[in-house]
């Protein structure tokens, strides 16, 4: 049970985090290169349509079978999986959570301290969960980077909770 966290506080629902998990998770982010890659906003229907297009010109290009490349990428990701470092948007979570309309700050409790952060800083939050594909146990179960990679060699260690006030 040390492993689960929670958003508590100042928040229409508590949420229940377990970091576990996330390894199946679409949103996961590899660490080792989102703080040096340019950021650029999506848009779901753009994004959306170039998945399409993708598949589609494939299906063109290879025809309508399962081709021996989906294979081996397959191999690729599964691998890229058990041997990356991982981490999550924070954002999601606390959207979730449905902070009340005066909730101003997060409080991130820590195993030795509580560390406070304004709401909208925290909503850029990334939590480390892996490293070179395995938990985080000693210094765990998650990391809290800023989302501009500012503490990405010295991110926040050993957190236990959140409380949004």
């Amino acid at each position: 049970m040390e492993n689960i966290l929670t958003i508590a506080g100042n928040v229409k629902f508590t949420i229940t985090l377990d970091p576990g998990v996330w390894i199946f998770d679409d949103r996961r982010v590899d660490l080792t290169t989102y703080f040096s890659q340019v950021k650029e906003t999506n848009d779901s229907d753009e994004a959306y349509t170039k998945a399409v297009s993708k598949h589609w010109d494939r299906e063109i290009m290879e025809g309508a079978i399962y081709p021996p490349t989906l294979k081996t990428e397959k191999k690729f990701e599964k691998e890229k999986v058990l041997t990356g470092t991982f981490g999550i948007p924070f954002k999601p979570f606390l959207l979730n959570s449905e902070p009340a309309p005066d909730a101003k700050r997060l409080v991130v409790q820590t195993a030795t301290e509580e560390i406070e952060f304004p709401l909208e800083t925290a909503y850029d939050f990334i939590l480390g969960y892996s490293n070179n594909g395995k938990p985080l146990t000693s210094d765990g179960p998650v990391h809290i980077y800023f989302g501009d990679g500012s503490n990405q060699n010295n991110p926040i260690k050993r957190i236990t909770g959140f409380t949004i006030k």
